[in-house]
């Protein structure tokens, strides 16, 4: 993975991190993987009750893929307010397909990226 690539994982981890803590997780799991070119990426947090209407900002993570959008604007991922909707579409841009199950009090997100 080159050194750009390397950031932009940390920019999208970091992203999702903040996004969790700021409606109420205070349990948060994350996993990535690559597996030949592909990076999975696991989330599975809780969230405050009062907050779950703010899940459906993370409908945007299902956005489509778009390079040239991120080849210009990822390092501006986590530079806004955290939790922010834009923030989740900059994240969604960058990513090919996001996965997101609620249930039972957790969020669980899985995010696959092609590195190739």
């Amino acid at each position: 993975m080159m050194f750009d690539e390397q950031r932009k994982v940390a920019k999208i981890v970091a992203e999702l991190t903040m996004f969790f803590l700021s409606i109420g997780a205070d349990r948060i799991s994350t996993d990535m993987e690559k597996r030949d070119g592909l990076g999975v990426f696991t989330f599975r947090a809780n969230y405050r009750p009062d907050c779950e209407d703010q899940l459906e900002a993370l409908q945007c993570l299902k956005e489509q893929r778009n390079n040239g959008i991120e080849d210009i604007y990822w390092e501006l991922a986590g530079s806004g307010n955290y939790g922010e909707t834009s923030e989740l579409l900059l994240v969604g841009m960058m990513v090919d397909k996001a996965e997101i199950k609620v249930e039972d009090g957790f969020v669980n997100l899985t995010l696959y990226k092609d590195f190739g």
